[in-house]
């Protein structure tokens, strides 16, 4: 049903093309006597114009078609017939064509250039906002460790943490970055290898502070045993889950990781407590650059999430956000393509 209710949202023009069609054409048809057959042809342009800006060719082929058979078998003698004893017949359908296949090219570059546009955008938030701020944080840091000789070693140490973290934090951009491109344009080779997931997590903490694994983090890992997949990507995509839910969690309270073994199936479960988040907000987080609303002093590019998804797709799993028990659940399903055989 919700399939259904998508694809009709995203072919609307369509029907409301058709719908213009019918319109135009009883209206042509009562007022022939009226209408210059040329009037009655560019009025019948109408829904191949509809369709056309909306950049897909299919579309307004099928359009283009319908609209050409209308004005045939109404106005071109012989009327009520399929019959074409008149070339204006294949001029007024090259002519519809044409048209058509001009918008749609031109809706399509359209389409490109604003997509480009959003991205350049984005990534140059990324790069003024998301990468100065940790920079910003490691300069002022350094510059009031090196100028303030009085420091014991337990404020030195906590400053040094607070420079660690800000660099783990622009290490985890620049990687996400860096993997955003490569898995948009393809150019990835999986390495599948036989995985274990406690040493997978053990990775994937090192890019966390000593507090939030320490003190903000709950693990539970089932016995899996090992599992096969691509160890780079399944550290980076509990790495992403980890920061997405430890950046939006609560003051002072904890996040969840559970990884568990359904024998056909590993799910990883990652749980923040959040405000309420509304379930259709939550349908868009995996989107490129989205990012919830009411959120811009949290710091993020908005790919963490997308990327996950990407890492969960091609291990050919699942991956889902719902909001349950005052939070925010993460659930990504990995199927278990083959088992080791321990000796």
């Amino acid at each position: 049903m919700k399939s259904i209710s998508f694809n009709y949202i995203i072919y609307a023009y369509i029907l409301k093309a058709l719908g213009i069609l019918s319109v135009i054409t009883i209206i042509s048809h009562i007022f022939r006597e009226h209408l210059d057959i040329i009037n009655i042809g560019l009025i019948h342009i109408i829904p191949v114009v509809i369709v056309a800006i909306h950049g897909n060719m299919k579309a307004t082929i099928f359009i283009t078609i319908l609209s050409v058979i209308f004005f045939n078998f109404l106005y071109i003698p012989p009327l009520y017939s399929f019959k074409v004893h008149n070339e204006l017949y294949i001029w007024s359908f090259l002519i519809f064509a044409i048209v058509g296949w001009i918008i749609t090219v031109q809706a399509k570059n359209l389409h490109t250039q604003t997509k480009q546009n959003e991205l350049r955008e984005s990534l140059l938030h990324i790069i003024s906002h998301d990468l100065r701020t940790p920079l910003s944080t490691i300069h002022g840091t350094i510059n009031l460790i090196l100028s303030n000789q009085n420091l014991d070693k337990n404020s030195i140490k906590g400053l040094l943490e607070d420079v660690n973290y800000a660099s783990l934090r622009m290490k985890r951009l620049i990687t996400n970055i860096l993997d955003s491109t490569r898995l948009s344009s393809g150019d990835i080779n999986l390495k599948f290898d036989w995985c274990d997931f406690e040493d997978i997590v053990g990775v994937a903490l090192e890019d966390f502070s000593e507090k939030q694994n320490s003190e903000l983090l709950d693990v539970k890992i089932d016995d899996i045993g090992l599992y096969w997949g691509d160890n780079m990507l399944l550290t980076q995509l509990i790495v992403n889950l980890l920061d997405n839910a430890f950046k939006y969690s609560k003051s002072g309270t904890k996040v969840t990781l559970k990884i568990a073994n359904f024998n056909d199936i590993v799910k990883i479960e990652v749980f923040n407590q959040s405000s309420y988040i509304d379930e259709t907000k939550l349908k868009s987080i995996f989107d490129k650059f989205y990012r919830l609303e009411d959120t811009n002093d949290i710091s993020g590019s908005g790919i963490g999430l997308a990327i996950c998804k990407s890492i969960v797709n091609l291990h050919g799993g699942n991956i889902k956000a719902s909001a349950v028990d005052d939070g925010i659940l993460i659930e990504a399903k990995l199927p278990i393509v083959k088992k080791a055989r321990l000796v």
